[in-house]
This record gives C-alpha cells, sequence and structure tokens, in this order.
C-alpha cells in the first residue's frame, strides 16, 4: 500500500502481517527489546524485515536497524528511510541519498482520535478547515468518516491529521535534531473529490531550521482500515 505513495526510485516493504518469521532480530536488535512485551517485540521484528526487504531492493546485503536518538532509524551509510507500523500494518520505505534529501512515513488505524488527543494535535486553522462545524464547546459535530453509509473507506480526517504530522516530524528531524510539537506544522488536505480515500497535503512550518523548507508536500491514502501518509522530500 505504501508504494502508492512514494516515487518509483523508493524501495517499498509493507505486511498486514502482525509478527516476522522466526529469527528475523540480529542480536543487537534483540537487545533492543529484550524487556519488551511480546507485542513489542513482534512489531518491532515484523517492521524491520520490511526494512530488510527494502534493502534487498536496492541492492543492499540485510543488515542491522538500530536506533539513535529520540529513536531515529539508523542506515546504512548513503541511505535514507522511515519505518512506521499500527495494528495490522507495518512498512518500512529506503532510498538512495542521492535521489531524494528525506523521507517520512506513517500508519494510523483509520479510526477517530480520542477528543483530548484531537485537541491537543490539531491547531485553530486545522480544526476550521476539516470540521467547519464546531458544537458549542469546541467539539466537532458529526466527523467526516463517520456518515452513516459511506463505509470504513472514508478518512476519518482527525486521525489522518495525526498521521501526517508523523510525517512530517520523520522527514524533519532526522535532519535537523530539532525536535517539533504539533502545534508547529500547519496542514491542508487536498482531494479530487468528496468520495475520494486518497489526495495530497501541504504542511507549512511554523518553526524555522537553516537549509529546511517551510512547506512541505506529502500524499495520503485510506484503504483496508487503515490511513497512511508519506513525504519525499527533494534536494534544493
Amino acid at each position: 500500500m505504501i508504494e502508492r505513495l512514494l516515487p518509483a526510485y523508493v524501495a517499498c516493504a509493507d505486511t498486514y502481517e502482525t509478527e516476522a518469521p522466526a529469527g528475523t532480530l540480529y542480536p543487537e536488535e534483540a537487545l533492543l527489546v529484550a524487556t519488551s512485551v511480546d507485542r513489542r517485540r513482534h512489531e518491532f521484528a515484523a517492521v524491520r524485515a520490511c526494512a530488510r526487504r527494502a534493502m534487498a531492493t536496492l541492492g543492499l546485503p540485510p543488515q542491522p536497524v538500530l536506533r539513535g536518538h529520540r529513536g531515529v532509524p539508523l542506515w546504512p551509510a548513503g541511505i535514507v528511510g522511515s519505518m512506521t507500523h499500527c495494528d495490522g500494518y507495518r512498512a518500512a520505505v529506503l532510498a538512495r541519498a542521492p535521489d531524494v534529501r528525506a523521507l517520512g512515513i506513517d500508519a494510523e488505524p483509520n479510526e477517530p482520535l480520542p477528543p483530548d488527543v484531537w485537541e491537543a494535535v490539531s491547531l485553530p486553522s486545522e480544526r476550521r478547515r476539516i470540521y467547519p462545524e464546531v458544537l458549542p464547546g469546541g467539539s466537532p459535530g458529526v466527523l467526516p468518516g463517520r456518515t452513516p453509509g459511506t463505509g470504513s473507506a472514508m478518512p476519518h480526517w482527525d486521525r489522518l491529521l495525526f498521521s501526517a504530522k508523523e510525517s512530517v516530524f520523520k522527514t524533519w528531524f532526522p535532519i535537523t535534531r530539532i525536535e517539533l510539537d504539533f502545534d508547529e506544522a500547519d496542514i491542508t488536505f487536498h482531494r479530487s473529490s468528496e468520495t475520494a480515500t486518497e489526495g495530497t497535503f501541504t504542511a507549512e512550518l511554523l518553526r524555522r531550521a537553516p537549509g529546511m523548507p517551510v512547506s512541505y508536500e506529502g500524499k495520503w491514502l485510506v484503504d483496508n482500515g487503515i490511513a497512511v501518509t508519506a513525504i519525499a522530500l527533494p534536494h534544493g
């Protein structure tokens, strides 16, 4: 699914399996999750199995994917990439550094955010664009994606907003090493029709860093109960 959002030069691998095949972790990777619960170990292994499939697509030998500051994946020299996992879906994408400056992907279940999370991750401008009709007290009325008869494929825009911001942060942080708050990216979604389940988005950053753009273009897709977003940041 993730390959539908990224250029052809990006190696993509994903799975709907919740567990990786036995023996897919290197010893140094296994140490990172030695004290974690089974669910965490399974998702950790499954997403790294995806990463090694993407490595193979680029002609790279399989190798460990360790973690740097704030959990950033440590890729082979000359490679950029991103990983994501949620209930029922894992994905990894890789590309050669001369082809793209950075990659950021995120996957989420296509379900509404809890109201307190929605308020915490969204800006007033985003809330006005996504839910123009707001009930007294600041809560959204009928959530897009929950309209009777539309089916589970319709986007839950609050969750998609969360995912898009995660993709922005995964693109930004490996380059800048500066953390972004949710209120430092303003997202606008675009789609071709009211029934479209995929489209693009624009992220305007409200924080500056030397050499970094202030506007990012990404793509989004909702399919099989999963919302995914992706950014491929070009050079220049």
